[in-house]
């Protein structure tokens, strides 16, 4: 099955959080088509994107009913984190890019294209500001993708969004309408932050030996938070990244326990990273509740290609499943690496589809190459400035 990039965008009204069951629905429309832990993708994996070889993929975009993998393109949407002041000036070129932000900023209630042109980084930076913003990069480049590739995204067959960049991920697959995925982004941003600044947290990238056991790691920090008088301390792993590779949220002591024990636990490099909150934990429980309303009041259809949830690495299978895991998503941890296995499993010998990183930075390009070799040797990015005109691999 495939799909078609769409340059139809239709308003829909969001206040506080938001009723939208008054908003058009796009009918057949051509668009089909995303993080937290802001900057720790981007921090973790660094070094990771050195120089690459410049290449660019040449996905078929036939509609034969049996077709080489080749034929089929995966699309993958950043989260939190691949944002940067002077993404999207690349993009405003290209059909429609302009009425989405145009449109996003009556969603949303502030001019988010000079924010993201502009800055400043600090505001640029925040929770409340950069999911929306790296959401709308996102699908925007899929408008760049279209106008210049357009066989890669009606041959696309599978995608997925890292945390925030779910919804851009369900949005391309025509499982929600534009602006009021924007609208529950907004909400689920708001709330995130609030319930980030409500208890000292923060998240620790962790690279471990092969005999790290991040569960009693985990374990004995948060017996160190009870010993200081913590009640109901958190620490856990809140995302899997690629092979030997986590972040660990939840309280700051637990997280400096876990520094100052490193060698104990088996961790090679430990750094904290510079988010305000433990997200994918349960100490976003109070954004639960606000996400779920703003997801009640909208339409949610099933995915017209396969999309994978970050909380299972399974398919979505219809429009309560969705509903119901984007709201676990919030207190459940990411599963990025699982995903990464469940959409490029094949047999021996089979050929793995292209894959096009839309959005901001090349963060999950990055994890692709440490979590599956072959199938990122068909990996491009699609960037979103002046400089990134060519599709880089």
């Amino acid at each position: 099955m495939g799909s078609r990039a769409a340059t139809t965008w239709r308003l829909a009204g969001c206040s506080g959080r938001g009723v939208l069951r008054d908003a058009a629905r796009r009918r057949g429309s051509s668009l089909r088509g995303g993080g937290e832990r802001a900057a720790s993708l981007s921090e973790l994996l660094q070094s990771s994107v050195g120089d690459e070889e410049p290449g660019e993929g040449e996905a078929a975009g036939g509609r034969r009913e049996q077709r080489s993998p080749r034929e089929g393109t995966v699309l993958l949407f950043p989260g939190q984190g691949s944002q940067f002041v002077g993404m999207g000036r690349g993009l405003l070129r290209y059909p429609g890019v302009r009425d989405m932000y145009r449109l996003a900023e009556k969603v949303l209630g502030y001019d988010l294209l000079s924010l993201c042109l502009e800055g400043p980084r600090a505001e640029l930076d925040r929770t409340r500001h950069c999911q929306p913003a790296v959401f709308v990069a996102s699908l925007a480049a899929v408008e760049k993708l279209n106008h210049l590739q357009p066989k890669v995204v009606e041959s696309c067959v599978a995608a997925a969004g890292y945390s925030v960049g779910e919804f851009a991920a369900l949005v391309f697959a025509g499982a929600m309408d534009f602006a009021e995925a924007l609208c529950a982004v907004k909400v689920r941003a708001e709330a995130m932050q609030a319930a980030a600044e409500a208890v000292p947290s923060g998240m620790l990238s962790v690279i471990g030996r092969r005999e790290a056991n991040y569960k009693y790691a985990c374990l004995e920090a948060r017996r160190h938070c009870e010993s200081l008088g913590i009640d109901s301390p958190v620490c856990e792993v809140s995302n899997y990244l690629f092979p030997d590779s986590r972040v660990i949220a939840g309280h700051i002591q637990a997280l400096e326990f876990l520094q100052e024990n490193a060698s104990k636990f088996y961790f090679t490099r430990t750094k904290m990273l510079p988010v305000s909150g433990a997200f994918h934990t349960r100490l976003m429980e109070p954004a639960v509740e606000p996400l779920a309303e703003v997801l009640k009041s909208i339409e949610i259809q099933k995915p017209l290609i396969c999309v994978y949830s970050n909380v299972d690495s399974k398919k979505y299978m219809h429009s309560k499943h969705i509903q119901k895991l984007l709201v676990k998503q919030l207190v459940s941890p990411v599963l990025w690496e699982q995903t990464m296995h469940s959409i490029y499993q094949r047999k021996q010998g089979m050929e793995f589809p292209y894959t096009y990183e839309v959005g901001p930075g090349k963060q999950l390009g990055a994890v692709l190459r440490k979590c599956n070799l072959k199938a990122w040797r068909q990996y491009s990015h699609v960037g979103v400035t002046e400089e990134e005109e060519e599709f880089c691999h």
